[in-house]
């Protein structure tokens, strides 16, 4: 019987619930404990949506819809592991459990379309300190934001959104597309990460023939020094004051609902857009749709045909 090939699918993690947020929060600040004030209010924003954590269960219905699609796609054989960087399962946890099941060959993806040096290389940086204990042959995928399949994924996600508008706003409808900001001084290192959203902007654009199109920073962290703008808020602000009657954010750099969509989206920038007058709408996140899992899979088939 022939090993199947590993497919370790990475995502950033989350609280379990309600009384798992201050590790979750003391963990994505590198094990400095939040302020009682900043953990207050990532409570309330929790509550806010619901006390709803649903990133693990999607990032396990994703990785679970691709393995399937990628074991339907002919010979060969896949087995789908799931590592969160910043909650349990961790990346360690899923590169030990290939090892112990004696996985050969792997591929690994973060469930992030654009590379950052900051963001998604950060997951392969941990994959490679776990395999100082063993593992599985590597390889990664590291940007999949311009792969034909999540283009046409975004275009479709638009175009519902704009019909979901009255056809006068359609028309003038300006689409913003988002992606978590980073501090700025990636700007420095050259990093492909801004460049990387406004081609996933223009490719869509392209494919849609929209005519009025922004890209923006949105969920900007809670520290000193400078991060990628402008900010989502303040360019609903400035939209508005230039008369569109709507906006279509198309939050490009996220795949799956979580704190970024539910509350900075749907609770934040929805009290903006209605302060200044504007309508605001966003285009429905991939989260586990076939058309999502299927897209992934493709992403992984074309890297293991390009030998990279």
């Amino acid at each position: 019987m022939t090993t199947p090939i590993g497919v370790l699918v990475m995502a950033y993690g989350t609280a379990s619930g309600p009384d798992d947020i201050e590790r979750y929060y003391t963990d994505i600040r590198g094990g400095r404990a939040p302020s009682p004030e900043l953990l207050a209010e990532l409570r309330e924003r929790f509550v806010a949506i619901g006390d709803r954590f649903p990133l693990l269960d999607t990032t396990r219905e994703q990785a679970a819809g691709v393995e399937r699609e990628l074991n339907a796609s002919g010979p060969g054989g896949f087995r789908a592991y799931l590592g969160m960087k910043h909650s349990p399962p961790s990346i360690t946890a899923a590169v030990a459990q290939m090892r112990d099941d004696g996985i050969g060959t792997a591929v690994g993806i973060v469930m992030a379309p654009h590379r950052s040096r900051l963001s998604t290389d950060t997951y392969i940086d941990r994959v490679e300190v776990a395999l100082e204990e063993g593992g599985p042959s590597f390889s990664f995928i590291r940007q999949w934001h311009d792969h034909p399949m999540f283009v046409e994924l975004l275009a479709g996600r638009v175009s519902d959104a704009l019909r979901s508008l009255t056809p006068e706003e359609a028309e003038e409808a300006v689409v913003v597309f988002s992606a978590h900001s980073l501090p700025a001084r990636i700007l420095e290192w050259d990093d492909p990460y801004p460049a990387q959203l406004r081609e996933t902007a223009d490719l869509v654009t392209a494919k849609l023939g929209l005519a009025h199109v922004v890209t923006a920073w949105q969920s900007a962290g809670r520290t000193p020094e400078p991060w990628l703008g402008p900010p989502i808020e303040e360019t609903i602000v400035d939209l508005a004051s230039q008369g569109y009657p709507a906006i279509v954010v198309c939050a490009a750099g996220f795949v799956a609902d979580h704190l970024e969509t539910l509350y900075d989206l749907d609770i934040e920038a929805q009290r903006i857009a209605g302060e200044v007058g504007v309508r605001l709408v966003r285009t429905e996140m991939p989260n586990a749709d076939p058309a999502f899992t299927r897209t992934v899979a493709q992403v992984i088939l074309d890297h293991l045909k390009s030998g990279a």
